[in-house]
């Protein structure tokens, strides 16, 4: 692969929820904080290698531990919609993001301008993610734990890629971008800009009237929607492995240094990517690439250096 890095570019940077929470470890606000704030020396890098950055994040883990919270109080306090809750992420995670590439920029002496925009995305209150939850969130329990859970309070959840059992709830395709004319001109003004966070709150658009609807929308795909919307060179799907792989866990293992669209199909189609976990990262690749023609990488966050440079990561061409 040859590097990626050569005249200024415009890329969508989507981190997962479990880069700011990590598995297993306590979810407080220090640790998040923390986790965030080495997320962002890795963006803030980007920034000095000609990079103009649109910055998404999941939020799987922190709008579960959410509904728990609210689960236990609900006697106490109502509990508020999905989408609310969404929308508190993207608050809460926003901030840290700002805040900690601010300090960092500051540091360094770069002057840039960077907000979080609280973003809607249109979705189909008939789309069968409705029907079918697919999305976890929140912890990881035991096959046993989650069951119980399940039959206590009539949550649903499903294995996660070998990880564990996590609650699942609705995950629409989203649609469109409400506030993507404010982003567009964000970008214009040389703003670095963090938005879709959590894959944006999920709304109906009725009569010309938007109404919120109880999802999560997943992330990757919501990337790769404004990826296309405002026109980007490069879409960037940090996780927790270094390169996408084929046969995974498995001794005939084999990792994917670039892939056309085509044989991304065909991988999916012999089901190499697991549904929690890859595969909606290669389905959103392939979204913001086939009709762009344009590249789409992933690869480990502390690797990002190396597969800018096309020495690691897995990307995806036409």
């Amino acid at each position: 692969m040859k590097g990626w890095v050569n005249m200024r570019k415009l890329a969508v940077v989507a981190i997962g929820g479990n880069a700011v929470n990590r598995p297993g470890e306590k979810a407080t606000a220090e640790n998040m904080l923390k986790n965030i704030e080495k997320t962002a020396q890795f963006l803030v890098d980007m920034t000095e290698k000609n990079y103009d950055l649109v910055i998404t994040h999941g939020n799987g883990p922190q709008v579960g531990n959410i509904l728990i919270q609210q689960d236990i109080a609900k006697d106490k306090i109502p509990e508020f919609p999905v989408d609310v809750n969404d929308a508190m992420t993207q608050g809460l995670l926003g901030y840290m993001i700002v805040q900690s590439m601010r300090n960092l920029m500051t540091a360094k002496g770069i002057e840039k301008d960077i907000a979080s925009v609280v973003t809607q995305i249109i979705v189909d209150k008939k789309d069968e993610g409705f029907i079918k939850p697919t999305k976890p969130v929140g912890p990881f329990y035991s096959e046993e734990e989650g069951k119980k859970i399940q039959n206590e309070k009539g949550w649903i959840f499903k294995e996660d890629s070998g990880r564990g059992w996590r609650r699942v709830v609705p995950s629409p395709k989203p649609l469109d971008i409400v506030e993507k004319n404010t982003i567009k001109n964000l970008i214009k003004n040389d703003f670095i800009v963090v938005a879709a966070g959590g894959g944006g709150i999920p709304v109906i658009k009725e009569n010309g009237i938007l109404k919120g609807v109880e999802a999560v929308i997943d992330k990757d795909r919501a990337s790769a929607l404004l990826a296309k919307e405002i026109n980007a060179d490069e879409l960037i799907i940090l996780t927790a492995v270094e390169k996408v792989y084929i046969n995974f866990g498995k001794e005939n293992q084999q990792a994917l240094d670039c892939v056309s669209v085509s044989e991304a199909r065909q991988y999916m189609t012999q089901g190499h990517f697991a549904s929690g976990s890859m595969l909606p990262k290669v389905e959103a690749c392939i979204d913001f690439v086939e009709p762009t023609g344009k590249k789409a990488l992933i690869t480990d966050m502390e690797k990002l250096s190396d597969a800018l440079a096309g020495k690691t990561g897995t990307v995806i061409e036409g």
